[in-house]
């Protein structure tokens, strides 16, 4: 509930301070009060519509046609569609991330090779690699079985590859990190019980790792949607966000607004998986849970126990 009302006190905020901005700009004449310098941004209604413009044109029709939907519904479908592709990546992501962090925790002359190149994939710029990664994927790279089972054709699975290509990174690395949060102690004494590797990952590691691993997962979240809109742009789809905006960026002049409120849909959308995930999380990660996690002989003597059985 506080939640809720602090994010809408900052949002209304956020709105006084952007026409707070203009009115200034537009008495100052576009510069910094009591300077002769201009201000940053133009106060101008191209450059900075009315809060209430931006708000009015997602109920207003796309275009005159007739059978024209509202441009909120347009976006909302768009929305949808590229929540589909970004849940896919997201989900590809996250298991070669859990993957590769789990292989790095069991072996560090993996991680010593590896990790290098690892880091080395989210220095080079997305908008280099996408094209290519929609090209490969016209080429007929992807299984057929693999793309018909996400519900998704070549180009939008391509989408889902290039958001799965943004989600791994911290998903590995936090990952890592909480395999390896474990005592010593308690590892050392599920091993002298016989416990196998196997067991130990996911009877103690794995637990464990669960507040790194939901960390990860709600950055990945972002990520993924931001992966999946700008991979829409070079798969040529007629569909999706990434489409909706480059559409709007193409008639910015004429119509500021429609630019600002496919933006706020595509920040609410993030918005919105982000909240998915930290709603798994409260479910996971129950109040007994977390105190049980916390009580590591607690938790290796139950481990214990059932290796025993």
């Amino acid at each position: 509930m506080w939640k809720t009302i602090a994010f809408c006190a900052i949002f209304v905020g956020l709105a006084l301070a952007w026409e707070s901005y203009k009115a200034i700009g537009r008495a100052t004449g576009g510069t910094i009060p009591f300077t002769d310098i201009g201000l940053p941004v133009r106060p101008d209604n191209s450059s900075m519509p009315h809060v209430v413009d931006i708000f009015g044109a997602l109920f207003r029709p796309v275009s005159r046609a007739r059978d024209a939907d509202l441009l909120v519904v347009l976006l909302v479908k768009n929305a949808v569609v590229t929540w589909h592709r970004a849940a896919v990546g997201f989900l590809m992501g996250s298991l070669a991330g859990f993957g590769l962090g789990a292989l790095f925790a069991r072996s560090r002359l993996l991680e010593r090779g590896l990790m290098p190149f690892v880091v080395a994939s989210q220095t080079i710029p997305l908008i280099a690699i996408a094209p290519m990664i929609v090209i490969w994927g016209g080429s007929g790279a992807w299984p057929s079985w693999l793309v018909h089972a996400f519900f998704l054709d070549e180009a939008g699975f391509s989408v889902a590859v290039i958001s799965a290509y943004l989600t791994f990174f911290p998903v590995t690395i936090n990952s890592l990190r909480g395999l390896r949060s474990p005592d010593p102690t308690a590892v050392e004494l599920m091993r002298s019980y016989a416990a196998s590797e196997s067991q130990i990952l996911w009877k103690l590691r794995l637990p464990a790792s669960l507040p790194y691993l939901f960390t990860a997962l709600k950055i990945s979240a972002t990520a993924s949607v931001i992966g999946a809109i700008i991979g829409e742009l070079p798969a040529g789809l007629g569909d999706g966000l990434g489409r909706s905006l480059l559409t709007f960026s193409y008639y910015y002049i004429s119509g500021p607004p429609k630019l600002y409120a496919a933006i706020i849909i595509s920040a609410l959308l993030g918005i919105t998986f982000v909240a998915l995930v930290a709603l798994a999380e409260r479910i996971v990660m129950r109040r007994g849970y977390r105190r049980r996690m916390d009580d590591v002989p607690l938790v290796v003597q139950e481990a214990v126990e059932e290796l025993a059985v």
